[in-house]
């Protein structure tokens, strides 16, 4: 959830370790706070709020100059949105400072312990115990690499823990588990990160930490151990992103870029997937075809947008691969005592890899003897890490909070996973998954198609900026649309926003409707399915008799909508499966612009972090 950044170099510390905050921002903006090892000292400065609040105490009451720091901005758990409860966290002396993302569970129990000992602690977190259990495991050992692993046997639940200390001037340590941490590699320099956003200006090469794992960085190298001292093996990699790609490139906020980007990350995450033999590839893949064959059971484990994006899925497996497919999310899947073995697949789709509910879904599963594959769209994390097979989204950075590249990509890759298990079964040919992979090439210009014509969708917008509800309406695949939609409109808007499978307004939500209610509705193709169209608008007529705006996303040539649509947003025409690639674009440009309308902050609404790694 909260972003973290470590360094160690000639370089300003705190130059470096701001701008890194400044891309990690996305990740929490409660408060955020840095400190900095010079002149044989600790120096710290931390203030509640976004990024800018410290930046303005910086200039006012400016740190000396050091070339070692740390930093952090902060999605609150414990304890509120406070100066006190900012990080870093110093011990008593001032002579320690922590930054921490996740949850200590027995924090109470350690309080309690470091409060009989005489230690007076300021804040409400559970943060600050590390602090001070730090201080004293230091005291009596080698190092604060030593202290910090001794410190880690004691703590329950789940963490990334960064810490210098002014007597090893040259040294930042880190540790995790559980929760992100990547070490970024330079000329005599190295890097601590929740996400290779923070370092990326500085250098491509990264390593994965594994779990329970401590790190330590000098200027001269890095070195990782377990939590029990002995040394551990690690991945390095490179990232094949630029510090651009995280940059706005003259949009006003980063979603809007990311929206435009869509049309590539759509093509990038269908780049190579043929081999020279015609057949399709995932990126690993560590369960064999024999065993593939014999799954009777595809569960797919979610959370929010990524669980949007497994309902499409579910329709697509089921119809090319005719395996019973379920959706769950993640966060209630562990604990209503799931039904799984060595013939269910599960997939766990996350954009960051590091989503707590859906990691903990995959090892629950795994425990069970389940096999896991991973939709994901950042190499090194933890979710793909630990599956049996991948395949990566190539969506690249995606930093405003509220996702739309990530899931035009997530829905590409749910695709092909389909038709890579329709493959594997025998349940497709290969001419027919290079038809669907043909059709899946043209969605990029399809999409570029809608974005060209999104003005009077962004006057629609502006015009309802006004209103406290809209309701979405959509059936089969366009169902999973209109819960993506309402929940954007959640997400920027703060507003009431509901998405409902159509059949079901009788049932109940018709009750809703009221004179100028707006109420967006997703139409599917009137070619093959005909029956499922002309029900729809059937559902159109009953909301607009009721008083309702109806505003209509229908594919261009279906003018059987046109007489009832106060609203019309063509689409273009796409094979059924399909459509929510290109209906689900109109629905972001609209929640996008209703926010800004509404004055709010697009890329950081208000109590959301991009990345929710704690349960």
């Amino acid at each position: 959830m909260c972003g973290i950044v470590g360094y160690v170099g000639s370089q300003s510390a705190l130059e470096v370790v701001m701008a890194g905050l400044k891309r990690l921002e996305y990740r929490g903006y409660d408060s955020a706070g840095v400190a900095v090892l010079a002149d044989g000292g600790l120096a710290a400065a931390k203030r509640a709020g976004k990024l800018v609040n410290l930046e303005k105490e910086l200039v006012d009451r400016p740190l000396p100059t050091g070339s070692t720091g740390i930093g952090h901005t902060r999605w609150a758990t414990h304890g509120g949105p406070t100066d006190a409860n900012a990080h870093p966290h110093l011990d008593n002396a001032g002579r320690v400072a922590v930054v921490h993302n996740g949850i200590i569970e027995n924090f109470a129990l350690l309080r309690a312990e470091l409060a009989e000992r005489g230690h007076e602690l300021s804040s409400d977190t559970d943060t600050e115990v590390v602090a001070h259990l730090l201080a004293e495991e230091f005291s009596g050992c080698a190092d604060l690499a030593e202290a910090m692993r001794l410190v880690c046997r004691r703590l329950e639940g789940a963490f990334t823990l960064v810490a210098v200390d002014s007597d090893e001037p040259d040294v930042v340590v880190g540790a995790r588990r559980n929760s992100p941490l990547v070490v970024g590699v330079g000329e005599g320099e190295a890097f601590l990160a929740s996400d290779v956003a923070a370092f990326i200006a500085h250098t491509r090469s990264a390593i994965e930490l594994g779990q329970d794992q401590v790190v330590e960085l000098r200027r001269d190298g890095v070195t990782v151990t377990g939590f029990d001292g002995q040394p551990a093996e690690v991945r390095p990699y490179n990232v094949d992103w630029d510090a651009e790609a995280a940059e706005k490139g003259g949009y006003d906020y980063f979603m809007l870029k990311e929206i435009a980007e869509q049309p590539k990350a759509v093509a990038d995450t269908l780049l190579g997937r043929i081999d020279a033999a015609g057949n399709l590839t995932l990126d690993e893949v560590r369960i064999s075809a024999a065993e593939l064959r014999e799954m009777d059971k595809v569960v797919i484990v979610a959370c929010g947008t990524a669980f949007h994006s497994g309902l499409i899925a579910k329709y697509a497996i089921e119809h090319w691969t005719r395996i019973p497919c379920e959706v769950e999310l993640a966060s209630e899947f562990r604990y209503r005592d799931p039904i799984l073995d060595a013939q269910t697949l599960v997939i766990a789709i996350s954009q960051s890899g590091e989503t707590m509910d859906t990691l903990m879904a995959l090892r629950h599963a795994r425990e069970q003897g389940a096999k896991v594959l991973a939709i994901c769209n950042t190499n090194g994390s933890t979710i793909p890490r630990e599956s049996d097979a991948v395949l990566y989204t190539h969506a690249g950075p995606e930093v405003a909070v509220a996702s739309t590249k990530a899931f035009l990509t997530q829905l590409v890759a749910c695709y092909l996973v389909a038709l890579y298990l329709g493959q594997v079964r025998g349940t497709k040919w290969g001419d027919e998954i290079r038809a669907v992979i043909r059709d899946l090439s043209r969605i990029g210009g399809a999409v570029e198609r809608v974005l060209e014509t999104m003005e009077p969708v962004r006057a629609l917008a502006r015009s309802l900026a006004g209103k406290d509800t809209v309701l979405f309406l959509g059936r089969h695949v366009g169902y999973p649309v209109a819960l993506e939609g309402a929940l954007k409109l959640k997400e920027l808007a703060y507003m009431h926003a509901e998405g409902f499978a159509a059949g079901e307004l009788k049932h109940g939500p018709i009750a809703l409707i009221e004179e100028d209610l707006p109420v967006v509705v997703v139409v599917p193709s009137p070619r093959g399915r005909s029956l499922l169209h002309d029900k729809i608008v059937s559902n159109i007529q009953e909301i607009r008799a009721r008083g309702a705006r109806t505003i209509v996303i229908a594919e261009e040539g279906d003018e059987a909508v046109e007489a009832y649509a106060d609203h019309l947003i063509r689409i273009p025409v796409t094979p059924t499966l399909l459509q929510p690639l290109v209906a689900t674009v109109p629905l972001q440009v609209f929640a996008c612009e209703l926010a800004t309308a509404r004055g709010n902050e697009v890329d950081q609404p208000r109590n959301l972090a991009k990345s929710v790694t704690v349960e």
